[in-house]
């Protein structure tokens, strides 16, 4: 009887200590799938000065800070010598993305435009 009531006690103890991922950020973080068949040597999101480096087919990179961003941006990706360009009109009747991490999957398709699918993480 007493290692059931360890178990259920241990059992409780784990369920309510655990804690979401985004419950002690402050930030908006975003980072970047390469969902096409080519290497990202460079990939600039928005106006964000920190740029994401050497995100392979397939891979994510690391999530960068942003003080501002919506579920669409600006995307710029470099690889080798070619530029392809994600250029938003504009963000009238978009809210700001809460505090919390994102995904955004970045594809490439055969006529060279960018789309961009928004996840929360």
């Amino acid at each position: 009887m007493k290692n059931i009531g360890f178990i259920l006690l241990t059992f409780l103890v784990f369920t309510f200590s655990c804690t979401d991922r985004d419950d002690n950020v402050d930030t908006v973080n975003i980072r970047i799938t390469n969902d096409s068949n080519i290497n990202f040597d460079e990939v600039q999101v928005g106006t964000n000065e920190e740029l994401y480096t050497n995100v392979g087919p397939g891979d994510y990179s690391n999530y960068l800070v942003y003080e501002i961003a919506y579920q669409y941006a600006f995307v710029e990706i470099k690889s080798g010598e070619d530029i392809y360009v994600l250029q938003p009109i504009d963000f009238v009747g978009e809210t700001e993305l809460p505090i919390g991490f994102y995904t955004y999957k970045l594809s490439i398709n055969e006529e060279g435009e960018v789309g961009l699918q928004f996840i929360v993480d």
